[in-house]
């Protein structure tokens, strides 16, 4: 084939040629490298490149991956990435388009992380809905830490200097090693146990990802969702983030930061105060003025229905008087009543009866007298008893003869 026969192509089919067979020929691969030029967009993609003592090459993270990273790079920095080798065909540079990046080294433990970090978040531990508030002022602040820990020290310092009225509980524990996850959580239960915090602050200095491994822990995560008490987590520095990072209530850069979150600035409390104290002053005087008005215009109204002495005196005369004869009249006519009562009960009285010539015949049974009101009544064999004005007798019939 001729020279003058050959495709001539253009430079970007070229790279875009050159872009489809590295594509083809490689799948994802893992390097390893430095960081130099890093650069953190607007967009929230990252550009760099990644160098060692031969070579280097440009590398892009886009901003729905490296979301997942964990901290932020910086030049300088050695780490491992997976990614895709392909071509900027614009510039005709040859990039890498990464998936992860972990921190060089890290190996197993990074993934490690990621895998427990997706679970948790698929639970919904790192959830904001389920996170407590931090109390605006607490009436005390435990702290979980090692005693030996120069974080303590930084915390205690930023306490005293913002907040020196406020009481604090420290929980020692250890804060590095394979034993440290058991003594957090028991320093945390033991806090929950004693309920004498309004909240926790979970602090460590800075490290490698080893270091911080004991934060990563999943039991203490659960134990750090369950806890009654608001968590704040303050461990490593501000590009350090640990599975206790996103499962705490609140997470601050650093362990100085921790404690600058839980407590108020004692200032700025007594500024608040202040105005408190004049918005209720103020209130009060308000109240004060009114009431007193109030009270001056119930005094008029007292002064207008007050009554004149002599009138009253006067109308207390005139009801006793009316009262009186109310009451003789009402006497009167109970006297006339009991007159007409004794009178009806004189007339029904059986003895004027008697009076009036009439006898009555009784005769006993069971023990009690009764009148005897027929003749079928009377008996030969019984002893009747009769009744007459002037006393009574006993007698027995020898004879009865029935009239019709």
């Amino acid at each position: 084939m001729s020279e003058i026969s050959r495709e001539i192509l253009s430079v970007s089919d070229l790279n875009r040629a050159i872009a489809a067979s590295l594509e083809d020929r490689f799948d994802t691969v893992w390097v390893s490298g430095e960081i130099s030029n890093f650069k953190a967009y607007d967009s929230g993609h990252w550009y760099f490149s990644l160098k060692d003592e031969e070579g280097q090459i440009r590398c892009v993270m886009f901003r729905g991956r490296n979301g997942q990273v964990g901290f932020m790079p910086q030049s300088g920095d050695l780490v491992e990435v997976s990614a895709n080798l392909g071509m900027y065909v614009p510039r005709g540079d040859i990039q890498l388009t990464i998936k992860t990046l972990r921190r060089a080294g890290m190996g197993g433990l990074y993934e490690a992380f990621l895998k427990l970090k997706a679970k948790l978040a698929k639970e919904g531990l790192f959830d904001e809905e389920r996170k407590r508030e931090i109390p605006t002022h607490p009436r005390s602040i435990g702290i979980v830490t090692s005693p030996q820990a120069a974080a303590l020290k930084d915390v205690l310092s930023t306490l005293a200097r913002r907040a020196p009225h406020i009481p604090i509980v420290i929980y020692p524990t250890l804060v590095q090693g394979s034993d440290a996850p058991s003594g957090i959580i028991a320093a945390l239960k033991a806090a929950e146990k004693e309920q004498v915090v309004d909240v926790i602050l979970l602090v460590r200095g800075g490290g490698s990802i080893e270091d911080l491994w004991a934060f990563n822990d999943e039991q203490l995560a659960y134990v750090i969702a369950s806890s009654p008490i608001p968590v704040v987590s303050g461990v490593g520095h501000e590009t350090d983030f640990t599975i206790a990072d996103f499962v705490a209530d609140l997470r601050a850069p650093t362990p100085t930061g921790a404690a600058e979150l839980a407590a108020p600035r004692r200032d700025q409390m007594l500024q608040e105060l202040d105005a408190i104290m004049q918005a209720l002053l103020q209130r009060i005087n308000q109240r004060v003025e009114r009431e007193a008005q109030t009270l001056d215009q119930l005094a008029l109204r007292l002064s207008h229905a007050l009554p004149n002495p002599d009138r009253m005196r006067e109308q207390i005369t005139n009801w006793q008087q009316r009262l009186n004869q109310a009451w003789a009249v009402r006497m009167d006519n109970w006297k006339r009543n009991q007159v007409h009562y004794q009178s009806q009960l004189e007339m029904l009285n059986p003895q004027r009866t008697l009076e009036r010539g009439y006898s009555v015949i009784l005769s006993r049974e069971d023990n009690q007298l009764r009148a005897v009101r027929g003749p079928g009544e009377l008996s030969t064999e019984t002893v009747f008893q009769i009744q007459m004005a002037d006393g009574g007798a006993e007698v027995r019939l020898a004879d009865i003869k029935i009239s019709p």
